[in-house]
């Protein structure tokens, strides 16, 4: 057969299958890019997420940038209108865990802050632990027609990442932590924005959290890095009580170092993870025992030579730290076992 005839005979079929109703186009494909998201996938290809899930055996929202998609299915699919039409997608919760943010969730579940928000129906950035969020909703979204797809590609580039209040009303049971991982900021720099002292907050009080930190004309200190150590303390003395757990990093359990890693950490700091590591890093500065301040890293050898223990000092020759027994506990340095082990004093310089 010559290629007149093939190119007849394929013309043919078309012309017969859309005569019939029918249609024999191919899957139309869609590669991800940067940014992009399975809902913005739909609604640029007027198909449910549900429906590009399906196609594309997925099990969760979750897409990588470079993935092929089908993004309509060609066999026995019937034509779509071009006008305007509503979709109702399938239900996906999510609980609200402590420290949770609705950047983290939106960005964990392929989401923007605005959608999540909008399929929430959420006027602000403020949720709480055990609150469920929807997902991908039963909400309804109206899909543009053709025609229209520029002018909603122009606004989704135009909508910010991420939203923020000017301020935050604090509710029973918060913490200076929760409220500062909430809206993606250091405890320090909360306390900054707030001329807070210390760690102490109460219901019904508003705190910023946005904004440019203000430095008093009057400000003496000279070292901006330095380490709220009244803030240092109350974060410390919180976990009294807390098990000792090997390899502990959390409030459910700590270790020797994983206690001062978490406690500094609520202040902005960072640290090494073992108490070897934290005795060699090069922002330590060593101090003598008669010039020792609140807040300065008191070291021990113990199990193995070299610092293998170490805690925060607290005032009146007492050190706070995890032991092994009580779990986290304040002793006394004066005591005949630590005062045998001790091996200097640190403190963080920058």
């Amino acid at each position: 057969m010559n290629k007149t005839k093939v190119v007849t005979a394929v013309c043919g079929s078309l012309i017969g299958a859309s005569l019939w109703g029918s249609s024999v186009f191919a899957d139309e494909l869609h590669k991800v890019k940067s940014g992009e998201t399975l809902w913005r996938i739909s609604t640029k290809y007027d198909a449910s997420v549900s429906e590009i899930k399906t196609w594309n055996k997925l099990d969760s929202n979750l897409i990588r940038v470079g993935q092929t998609l089908v993004v309509e299915k060609g066999s026995d699919a019937a034509p779509k209108s071009h006008s305007e039409k509503t979709e109702t997608v399938s239900t996906t919760t999510y609980k609200v865990k402590s420290g949770d943010s609705l950047w983290a969730i939106a960005t964990r579940y392929g989401l923007s802050v605005s959608e999540l928000k909008a399929l929430n129906g959420l006027t602000s950035n403020v949720i709480y632990s055990g609150q469920n969020l929807t997902l991908t909703g039963e909400a309804s979204q109206t899909k543009p027609t053709s025609s229209d797809e520029k002018e909603t590609s122009d606004e989704q580039k135009s909508e910010p990442k991420q939203e923020t209040n000017d301020t935050y009303t604090v509710k029973s049971g918060d913490s200076l932590w929760g409220i500062a991982t909430k809206y993606g900021m250091s405890v320090s720099h909360l306390k900054k924005l707030n001329d807070l002292s210390s760690n102490v907050i109460y219901s019904g009080q508003k705190l910023k959290v946005s904004g440019e930190v203000t430095s008093s004309p009057t400000q003496t200190s000279t070292n901006n890095n330095a380490v709220s150590n009244s803030g240092l303390i109350d974060a410390a003395k919180k976990h009294i009580g807390t098990p000792y757990q090997w390899g502990g990093t959390s409030p459910a359990g700590f270790d020797c170092s994983g206690f001062l890693q978490y406690v500094f950490a609520q202040e902005g700091v960072s640290i090494p993870r073992t108490v070897a590591s934290i005795y060699a890093d090069s922002r330590m500065d060593s101090v003598s025992g008669s010039n020792r301040q609140v807040g300065d890293l008191v070291f021990f050898e113990t199990y193995k030579p070299g610092a293998s223990h170490a805690g925060i000092y607290v005032g009146n020759n007492s050190f706070i730290h995890t032991g092994s027994t009580n779990g986290v506990e304040i002793s006394s340095l004066s005591s005949n076992y630590w005062s045998q082990r001790y091996i200097g004093t640190k403190r963080l310089s920058h």
